[in-house]
């Protein structure tokens, strides 16, 4: 096995306490430094130390995170997100821009896009968007709800695009119903889960479920608790957690944390099929399968249903990355393979399950600092650890892009003759090496030295000949990227 260790370090417990999505992180937490970067002082993510060739030969996939937490040595809290490389480098940061969810690569319109969730984080009451990027880190839309629910309140736990350019996205709504079942009034108010399904071009929503038409309140498995249940305090009974295409694309399967179950619904008219776990389940469960809390359920190609289940919050048993061979015919649900931890490891929210194309299993452990990658039949490879905070969803993918905005570089003060040059270009994927030329204007400039990129940030030393100095980013094959001047760092 092997051991990859992995410190985003100096994160500690989330200054967002969101019920259902984070618990509490230890407060006895391995504190280590933050990025200092001289070419972009603005940016201090989290310090990333990875032990050298750990990652499994993916054909250099990237890892996309966005944790979420608040620093020890200095009290600031760090949201945002991070792509790393194979060695654990950043390759782009965004930070501290608005809370941000669910980062990943996924395509619109057959070309690759970035995207992430971004509003308000309380979860049940989420409000925001789904921002979506082109490959220059250009905002080219935004989605939220359609219909009757205004855009901006999409829940922040789901953000698919289809290959139809569509979204499945999800919302939370205050809706007053009986709880004397579960020893509330009977006038009480839930927070009600909703699906849609939303063009993305129209906005227009093309499909949408609202929980209390299939799901009664009694099916919960969360505790009233008290003073819940008004409309000030709404009883979260379902907690919708995500979206996807089941049944060839005529179905969706949509996860419910707080009910323990997958709904398989008809794509089309939001008809409920069946129903997977829980106190509903149509499918008897075999030894090992039932699961609690989870998150993340998707069909695969094999006809596996996998998801990632928490079984914690209360903690009712491991949490563990799951496959289940699910037999409609026969109603069946059988454990197929567990992507277990290697240590005791207990997520109490969030968390995610990923099959990449090689057949190998991502896992991201959601309140629990870590993201694991297994081979299909559950043999771990790798396990990435930040500490302290949270992470919602952990992802690797092939990602190449170019920011419109141009390197950044900056020379010190000569020392002996020597100036030092940091050159950096956040989120550029094809930097393979920088060119330092300089001279005495713009018109007479020379190469001084090329260097391989070393990182988020590279360093040469030069010997100027004359006051200026310009970079070069250039590509594998030695072709030049983009440029910029180097200036004075500002203290």
């Amino acid at each position: 096995m092997a051991k990859m260790r992995t410190v985003l370090a100096g994160l500690a417990a989330t200054a967002l306490l969101l019920a259902g999505c984070t618990n509490d992180a230890d407060d006895d937490i391995e504190v280590a430094e933050r990025w200092d970067f001289h070419s972009r002082p603005d940016l201090g993510p989290p310090k990333v130390d990875i032990d050298s060739g750990a990652f499994p030969d993916d054909g250099g996939l990237k890892t996309f995170l966005a944790p979420k937490g608040q620093t020890q040595t200095d009290e600031k809290s760090w949201v945002g997100g991070l792509i790393l490389d194979a060695d654990g480098e950043p390759v782009w940061i965004r930070e501290n821009v608005g809370t941000l969810w669910d980062l990943r690569v996924q395509q619109y319109q057959g070309e690759p896009v970035l995207t992430w969730w971004e509003g308000l984080a309380e979860t049940p009451h989420t409000a925001g968007e789904v921002v979506v990027l082109d490959t220059s880190y250009q905002e080219i839309a935004r989605v939220g709800m359609g219909g009757d629910l205004p855009k901006d309140t999409s829940d922040l736990h789901e953000t698919t695009i289809t290959d139809d350019d569509t979204m499945f996205l999800l919302s939370y709504v205050k809706k007053q119903t009986d709880l004397s079942s579960v020893g509330g009034d009977a006038d009480g108010w839930v927070w009600e889960g909703v699906v849609q399904e939303v063009d993305i071009a129209s906005g227009e929503p093309l499909v949408e479920w609202h929980s209390l038409d299939d799901v009664p309140v009694d099916e919960s498995e969360a505790e009233l608790k008290d003073g819940e249940g008004t409309k000030d305090e709404p009883y979260d009974y379902i907690h919708l957690n995500s979206v996807s295409e089941d049944d060839g694309g005529d179905s969706l399967l949509v996860s419910a944390r707080n009910t323990h179950a997958v709904y398989q619904l008809d794509r089309t008219t939001a008809d409920l099929h069946w129903v997977l776990g829980g106190k509903a389940s149509d499918f008897e469960m075999g030894e090992g399968a039932t699961f609690a809390w989870q998150h993340d359920a998707h069909r695969r190609a094999d006809g596996t249903i996998t998801l990632f289940d928490n079984h914690a919050a209360p903690r009712l048993g491991d949490t563990r990355g799951l496959r289940l061979d699910v037999d409609e015919k026969d109603r069946t649900a059988e454990v197929v393979t567990e992507y277990s931890a290697p240590d005791d490891r207990s997520s109490g929210s969030q968390g995610n399950l990923q099959e990449l194309d090689n057949g190998n299993v991502v896992v991201g452990w959601g309140s629990e600092p870590f993201v694991s990658e297994f081979s299909k039949d559950g043999k771990l490879l790798s396990d990435l650890t930040f500490t302290g905070g949270s992470n919602y969803r952990a992802y690797r993918f092939d990602w190449h892009a170019r920011p419109t905005a141009p390197p950044i570089a900056t020379k010190s003060e000569p020392q002996a003759g020597v100036t030092r040059i940091h050159m950096s270009w956040n989120g550029a994927t094809e930097v393979a090496s920088w060119r330092v030329l300089s001279g005495e204007d713009d018109d007479h400039l020379a190469e001084n030295t090329e260097v391989e990129r070393a990182g988020f940030e590279t360093a040469a030393d030069i010997t100027p000949n004359g006051p200026a100095i310009v970079v070069e980013a250039l590509d594998a094959n030695g072709d030049p990227l983009g440029s910029t001047r180097a200036v004075k760092r500002e203290s």
